[in-house]
């Protein structure tokens, strides 16, 4: 952090508040997530052989995911509600983890990473539930920002992980 960066969601008594977007202009904005279910090759082998207890795993991660973007602002305390319009939420199966990525976008007075990382972050927890019947080993990490456009802060781009 800069030492310049200003606490925009503390008051000048130290206690949280919801910044006052109505003064900045309506931009595109948009972000782009990530995390990593990691299951293993025995749970893998069972998704390719279609043999999940709950069904299809992956359509019905993709409805929470952007079930969970829409409901950030319920679920983070200062988060402003947005009027997203776009939404993708992909998964990406391996030989041992499914990656998840999530692109939101809106035009609006503030940016989308919230929605981006809730989405990701959903996303992961709804594979889980569906195969924690097969595994109780699975964890889900790396949740991360990708990417960012729009708005004052201008864009932003994370650096590849190394893995």
């Amino acid at each position: 952090m800069s030492e310049n960066a200003e606490l925009t969601h503390i008051d000048q008594q130290g206690l949280p508040r919801m910044v006052d977007v109505s003064m900045k202009s309506e931009t595109t904005r948009e972000a782009e997530a990530e995390a990593v279910l990691w299951v293993g090759e025995a749970v893998m082998r069972a998704i390719r052989d279609g043999c999940t207890p709950k069904g299809n795993i992956f359509e019905t991660a993709r409805i929470a995911g952007v079930m969970g973007a829409k409901r950030t602002s319920d679920l983070i305390p200062l988060c402003h509600p947005l009027n997203l319009t776009h939404i993708v939420v992909d998964m990406e199966p391996g030989e041992d983890r499914i990656t998840i990525r999530t692109r939101v976008k809106t035009s609006g007075p503030t940016g989308v990473e919230m929605e981006a990382l809730t989405a990701a972050s959903v996303t992961g927890l709804t594979l889980y539930d569906m195969l924690k019947a097969l595994s109780k080993e699975m964890r889900l990490e790396g949740l991360r920002l990708l990417a960012k456009s729009g708005g004052r802060s201008g864009n932003y781009r994370a650096e590849a992980l190394h893995v």
